[in-house]
């Protein structure tokens, strides 16, 4: 019986592969020990998870969370009542007008365009057991109508609040509110604003719309007015008994109008409400009224 006797060469090439196999082994188990004792990575001391934001490809704003003192801010600014109708664009987890309706007694409307957020805020309204007095609804907001609130409340971008500017404007009733957190609303003027810790809350209360003629009475006189406006701001000029004046500090509050002028009878105070297309004086001492001229044919 012959046997076989590895060969001088084997026998080197297998203490060769057993030394490369024992570095490997000490190698991996150094490895791993150093992994095991490494630090794990800080983040920076400014972080605040409260700002961390939410993207995605489809949204116009990313989602960011209001503070409830700010939501509560915004609602103590817009005046909110319990007959109030709130609409929010932009509604997130809800927080604003599940506020509005547990502690103002309001009904609202949110809109998001993503459906993760409207899932989340209805979940949230029926916990707060306000699912009765709330909506949420997964719309573009920009096609979102808004002639019913009484109150708008915005968290959108600065670019975001400018595109909804005219149709607040045109489609929104004299003297409802809208509310904004830190973005502004670019030429038109703010009536309120307030700071809530690091963030800035902003109101407006929609003016009405009376630049055009108009033909005012006061006194037994008659006065041709043509009313200039930009926002709640009014200028323009009185003709009364062959002389012109200028309107000087012209303001509309929502309805509410006021400006100095000289109809004819001195310079005098002119305050009013303006319904449609009358104005009806609220000076009791002066009582005046104007109604607006037709449109040229």
């Amino acid at each position: 019986m012959s046997r076989w006797i590895p060969s001088r060469s084997f026998l080197r090439a297998l203490l060769v592969g057993a030394g490369v196999g024992v570095v490997a082994l000490f190698l991996l188990m150094f490895l791993l020990r150093d992994r095991e004792t490494e630090a794990p990575e800080q983040l920076p001391a400014e972080f605040n998870p409260a700002d961390f934001v939410r993207r995605s490809g489809n949204l116009d704003v990313p989602y960011v969370v209001t503070d409830y003192d700010v939501v509560d801010a915004m609602l103590a600014m817009a005046d909110v009542k319990p007959n109030d109708f709130v609409v929010d664009l932009g509604s997130g987890d809800g927080r604003i007008l599940i506020a509005a309706a547990r502690t103002n007694g309001a009904r609202g409307l949110g809109v998001d365009i993503d459906p993760a957020r409207i899932r989340e805020s209805t979940a949230n309204a029926q916990a707060a057991n306000v699912s009765h007095r709330v909506t949420f609804r997964r719309q573009d907001l920009f096609n979102t109508p808004i002639g019913e609130a009484d109150v708008l409340t915005l968290y959108l971008l600065p670019e975001i609040n400018l595109r909804l500017r005219p149709r607040i404007l045109e489609q929104m009733r004299p003297g409802t509110r809208v509310v904004s957190h830190d973005f502004d609303m670019g030429e038109w003027r703010f009536d309120q604003r307030q700071r809530v810790g690091s963030a800035t809350i902003y109101m407006w209360i929609v003016p009405a719309r009376v630049e055009g003629r108009w033909t005012l009475t006061t006194g037994g006189r008659n006065a041709e007015i043509e009313f200039s406006q930009s926002f709640q701001s009014v200028g323009g000029t009185v003709a009364a008994e062959g002389r012109t004046a200028r309107i000087e500090q012209g303001r509309l509050t929502g309805p509410n109008i006021r400006f100095l002028a000289d109809a004819g009878n001195g310079r005098r105070l002119f305050e009013g409400r303006v319904e449609g297309d009358r104005i009806v004086g609220t000076n009791a001492r002066e009582p005046w009224q104007a109604v607006r001229a037709p449109a040229p044919q």
